[in-house]
């Protein structure tokens, strides 16, 4: 049965009450959602008072929501589900959600701005904010597309011009509205057949439907997600692109997160309770460093650590922070109590506690937690406000505990600290990871090889957000080389940073020459630098705002040894947040059963950064090194095209834990700011009641202020992941599923276009291709081989992600009116085939003698343009009195 707006909240309360579900619950059962509010929002009591209001409306109206709901400013703003932030540009309010990966899969959160929530105008050209919280949760949590499309907004259909829509229930007429605000009848473009830009589809505002959530939430009578037996199938919207033409209500039952929950949900025998709130801010940040100074981390390791530890504490923990750092072996002990970050002073007296020398057993547990009268806690941490909730602890170690680590993790992870954890060898024990899996840390390895320079990565990303990236170190460079020559390159330090510019050198074995050029030709050597022999560490620190351009360093030895270099900066204005990049893997534990992808998001305050040259290196612990160019063309692993998100899948797994760095450059001056909102619910620019188009105020501009990218670099480390492979050989994939085919016709001929596959996935060169077409779209989704066979011998594939092109004439001369689908599979070495492409459509038609875009024939084309305090009355008035007659009455787009 369809699903009425009780059902709908009912639903998703279940689902998020069920712990089987993966959203986190706290120790009554309640779910915890994160709302986190952008710092440099302004932080008034009527943005947090609209806040409840619409969330409450919610569970008070609809008798279901949330159990509990914690609005946090400042607080975990990077694990946000649901971010309230200023937008990417003026203006630009619409709501959103990022989503990064293939159908079904979870996306990264929901945007709202704080003028959204605040300016009652938008419920009219969105819908109510309820509605479109549902829309936006469906993105979030189950991966469904949205079911309309703005850059084709119209198709053709058994001869008919169609709005792209789900379903085809859904009625409407055809307009075009002229600069003056008047309408006219939607003309035809005669080189598509189609009708031209700028004519809209505008719903029956009283029509008999119930769906589709995904298409038009802000539509009264919709209520309910599309099914299977009213999917519109033929709409190019990114529903059926992405989710092989399946509806979204088959996609949440069957390929969600919550897929398991939904087959044994069963309705509740009360009414969830209304949600209550909690306002919480973080007033300063808490770390505590719990360092392992066991023998086994004599030599190298702990200087390594000294190393990191000390880069940390100078360039990456903010001001007004609290630091503690604790050490452990077969002993615990504080080398000091949590230390407010006031002073460059405090900052080089944390650095010279920190340990120089390693002895002991590894007695982990000892560096975790101390038993008063048989309580827990968390002795260091608790120096602050009397519990340990929100802070963070950095605990480095390099092997397993010779005490019962699994035995006294569970109630570390209790705390509710955060726990980073960071790992120099394959020995260290799995409950490193379980702490920061369940915490909300990272998790990251670290190689003993200097020249990768991954504990320093490590610790630089231990950053918490608070949304403000101004006040953020950004790396810029990390780079290692073994060599007993020269080792040179380039940073480019851009317009965006340049205050608290940092050059760290760190060599092996004996002090290099080292020279580092401006980009306008100033020289700095060794006597500009501070050197600590003890470290083996070298530092240039730029006074003032670092000159934007390239800079070059030079490093010349004469032993064989290995050199890092490691390039910080923070933001050069207030008012312009740096370029900032994010990177991941869609899976932390991978058992070799399914494909793993690498993302990188490059951004600048929401805004994507298009056209950068994206570069990832993983690294095993066992020594092997891959290297892999990250893509943003839409095909492959990569879900949009230019939305400044570049992803790969990777197929070179090997067993054991990995690590991931990910490094961005201005592809050959390219590069450039772009607009981008991936999914979200859509403006509606009026509707048809009781025969006359009704239309809203317009949407509001988006100004885009006119930005330079210029030339940058960036480095990124995402946590590590693991891989524990059930075969004995390193598994093969097929070429990847093409989601871009696109067709077209003209006269005879049939043109198809794609991104080429590779040999494995994204990797490679295909073999060849499988062309078929059908007259029934469902048919050739179900029953690919069933299809007939397009003459593919002429094709060669070409390497992965490249533009394919195929030309051909059928056997029959086309009618016009004629509309055909057309698929692809590749094949690989291995006969191995890929899944059944997106289906793509195209349609002969010939410009009649008279235009087929003169619609609505003896329709009342008055305009009624009604104010946001009007439109209330005048709904409802029409609601009231309109007949059933009336509301289904068909208006077709063209008779």
């Amino acid at each position: 049965a369809a699903m009425d707006s009780r059902s709908l909240f009912v639903l998703l309360w279940m689902l998020l009450s069920s712990t089987s579900t993966g959203i986190k619950l706290d120790g009554n059962g309640y779910v915890d959602i994160v709302i986190a509010i952008g710092s440099r929002v302004p932080q008034d009591d009527m943005l947090i008072d609209k806040i409840k209001v619409n969330m409450y409306f919610l569970s008070n109206k609809c008798h279901a929501e949330l159990r509990q709901m914690f609005v946090r400013r400042f607080l975990c703003q990077m694990q946000a589900q649901i971010k309230i932030d200023n937008a990417n540009s003026a203006n630009n309010t619409e709501p959103y959600t990022k989503q990064y990966g293939e159908c079904g899969t979870e996306g990264e959160y929901i945007h709202f701005t704080p003028e959204y929530l605040l300016n009652d105008t938008f419920i009219q050209l969105y819908g109510s904010r309820g509605r479109v919280f549902v829309h936006e949760w469906a993105h979030l949590r189950w991966g469904v597309y949205d079911e309309y499309n703005e850059e084709i907004p119209f198709y053709y259909s058994n001869g008919r011009i169609e709005a792209t829509r789900c379903s085809k229930n859904m009625e409407g007429q055809f307009y075009e509205v002229t600069a003056g605000g008047s309408l006219q009848p939607c003309r035809i473009d005669p080189q598509t057949s189609l009708h031209v830009d700028g004519c809209t589809f505008f719903p029956d505002r009283n029509q008999v439907t119930n769906s589709s959530i995904m298409f038009l939430p802000s539509l009264d009578p919709v209520t309910a997600f599309c099914r299977e037996n009213e999917h519109n199938y033929e709409a190019p919207n990114m529903q059926n692109i992405k989710c092989d033409n399946k509806a979204t209500w088959t996609v949440i039952f069957e390929d969600s997160v919550d897929k398991d929950a939904l087959r044994s949900l069963k309705p509740p025998e009360y009414p969830p309770p209304p949600p209550s709130f909690k306002v919480v801010q973080r007033a300063q940040r808490v770390v505590c460093l719990i360092l392992d100074v066991s023998g086994s981390m004599a030599g190298s390791r702990i200087l390594l650590q000294q190393q990191a530890a000390t880069h940390f504490l100078r360039y990456i923990i903010e001001d007004q922070a609290r630091v503690g750092i604790v050490t452990f072996s077969t002993d615990a002990s504080t080398l000091r109590s949590l230390t407010t970050i006031d002073s460059d002073i405090t900052r080089e007296n944390l650095i010279k506690l920190l340990p120089k020398e390693a002895a002991g057993s590894t007695s982990m547990c000892l560096g975790l937690k101390f038993y008063v009268s048989d309580l827990f806690f968390l002795q260091v941490l608790q120096e602050d406000n009397g519990d340990v909730l929100g802070d963070e602890i950095i605990f480095l170690t390099d092997g397993l505990a010779t005490d019962n680590i699994a035995g006294c993790a569970p109630s570390a992870i209790q705390s509710g600290a955060i726990i980073h954890t960071l790992a120099f060898s394959d020995k260290a024990s799995s409950a490193l990871k379980e702490m920061a899996d369940k915490t909300g840390g990272k998790f990251i390895y670290a190689s003993d090889e200097l020249s990768s320079n991954q504990l320093m990565d490590a610790f630089a990303s231990l950053t918490l957000s608070t949304g403000d990236y101004t006040k953020e170190p950004v790396q810029l460079e990390s780079v290692g080389k073994r060599t007993s020559d020269w080792f040179n390159g380039t940073v480019s330090v851009d317009q965006t940073v340049g205050n608290k510019t940092s050059f760290v050198i760190i060599y092996e074995i004996s002090f290099p020459s080292i020279y580092i050029q401006s980009p306008s030709g100033s020289i700095y050597t060794q006597t500009s630098m501070s050197h600590d022999g003890s470290l083996k560490t070298v530092t240039l620190s730029i006074p003032g705002t670092a000159e934007p351009g390239d800079w070059e360093y030079s490093i010349q030895t004469t032993s064989n040894q290995a050199f890092t270099i490691t390039v910080t900066s923070q933001a050069s204005r207030d008012d312009v947040p740096p370029i900032i990049v994010k990177t991941h893997m869609n899976q932390q534990f991978n058992d070799g059963s399914k494909p793993m992808i690498v993302f990188a998001e490059v951004s600048q305050n929401y805004r994507p950064v298009i056209n950068a040259e994206a570069w990832a290196t993983l690294e095993s612990e066992t020594g092997s090194v891959h290297t892999l160019q990250l893509l943003d063309n839409g095909a492959g692993a990569d879900a949009f095209q230019d939305d400044g998100i570049y992803s790969r899948y990777f197929t070179k797994i090997v067993n054991g834990r990995s690590s991931l760095k990910v490094r961005v450059k201005n592809q050959g001056g390219q590069t450039r700011f772009a607009v981008q909102k991936n999914s979200g619910a859509p403006y509606v620019p009026g509707y048809v009641v009781n025969g006359v188009v009704q239309l809203n105020p317009p949407k509001p501009p988006v100004s885009e202020e006119p930005l330079e990218v210029g030339s940058f670099t960036r480095t990124a480390t995402g946590e590590s992941f693991e891989v524990k492979l059930s075969g004995t050989t390193p598994p093969t994939f097929p070429p990847n599923r093409i989601t871009d085919l696109s067709a077209k016709i003209q006269e005879d001929t049939v043109f198809l276009s794609w991104t080429a596959p590779g040999e494995d996935l994204d990797q490679g060169t295909a073999k060849s291709y499988e062309i078929r077409w059908s007259f029934d779209l469902d048919m050739l989704r179900n029953s690919f081989s069933n299809g007939h066979v397009v003459n593919t011998a002429a094709v060669s594939p070409q390497e992965a992600g490249s533009d394919e092109q195929h030309s051909f004439n059928l056997s029959f001369p086309i009618q016009n009116g004629t509309t055909l689908f057309f698929a692809v599979q590749s094949e690989d070495e291995q006969n191995a085939k890929s899944e059944t492409s997106n289906i793509a459509q195209a349609s002969k038609i010939l410009p009649g003698p008279k235009d087929p875009g003169v619609s609505n024939p003896g329709m009342n084309l008055t305009v009624i343009v009604i104010s946001v305090c009007v439109v209330t009355m005048v709904i409802c008035f029409i609601v009231a009195v309109t007949t059933w007659a009336v509301r289904r009455r068909k208006i077709s787009a063209e008779r």
